[in-house]
């Protein structure tokens, strides 16, 4: 089994690789791909940039050159609905892109041809994750995340992303490597933090929060690949 462990930014996988500490760094298609052996199951982990061309390349990438067999991405997400507040964390149940628009052609926001406005993650990896949380003492909340190529910060584009979708919170790569992850039949889980809401206070420190999310994002991803190891460990039984 290899599991494919993603995020935006490097600030997002370094508490990984911190842990890790041994890995193998390679090369390819302009970015850097880490593997390691962990709990007797093969990681690679890499960081894709922002956005969705360079989450999708990054996903492809890990899927069809590295091998992954699933894939959970963990960063930060911006608030839609008014209950998510500033720290909470959200697992999506299924994902849109919100900036893709073909309605001149009588299709709905976010729809592709011979596709589907929303893909849905995997059912038993929101379960795992339930697991994790409880045993950290921490609460997720299941929601929809749109996926755009801006950063939202115009309060009547982020209502009309939540009514338009149904969206409790939005990012920028959710979306594509939910599309590629379901192209290619891989298992995937996207876990956000939430970085902001419209109840943001003054003092809030984006850098701050941001290395304070990776860190608990990487224990919580560290154990989800735990319990993945362990049901595998239990299905051989």
């Amino acid at each position: 089994m290899k599991i494919a462990i993603m995020g935006a930014m490097p600030e997002e996988v370094a508490p990984i690789l911190k842990r890790l500490k041994d890995y193998k760094t390679t090369e390819y298609a302009g970015n850097k791909y880490y593997e390691a052996t962990y709990n007797g199951v093969e990681l690679v982990i890499a960081y894709s940039k922002i956005g969705k061309v360079f989450s999708a390349l990054t996903a492809s990438t890990m899927i069809e050159h590295f091998g992954a067999e699933k894939l959970l991405f963990s960063g930060v997400a911006g608030a839609v609905s008014p209950k998510l507040k500033v720290g909470d964390l959200i697992v999506a149940t299924k994902l849109a892109q919100h900036d893709l628009d073909i309605t001149a052609f009588g299709h709905p926001f976010g729809y592709v041809p011979e596709g589907s406005v929303f893909v849905e993650t995997d059912k038993s990896l929101i379960e795992i994750s339930k697991v994790v949380a409880n045993e950290m003492g921490k609460s997720v909340v299941e929601g929809i995340i749109a996926t755009g190529d801006q950063f939202v910060a115009n309060e009547d584009r982020k209502n009309w992303i939540g009514s338009t979708f149904g969206a409790d919170a939005l990012e920028m790569e959710g979306g594509s490597v939910a599309v590629v992850c379901d192209a290619l039949g891989v298992d995937f889980f996207i876990l956000r933090a939430i970085s902001d809401a419209a109840d943001m206070d003054a003092s809030f420190s984006f850098d701050e929060f941001l290395e304070t999310s990776a860190k608990e994002s990487a224990e919580f991803v560290m154990k989800m690949v735990d319990k993945i190891v362990l049901s595998l460990d239990n299905a051989k039984n």
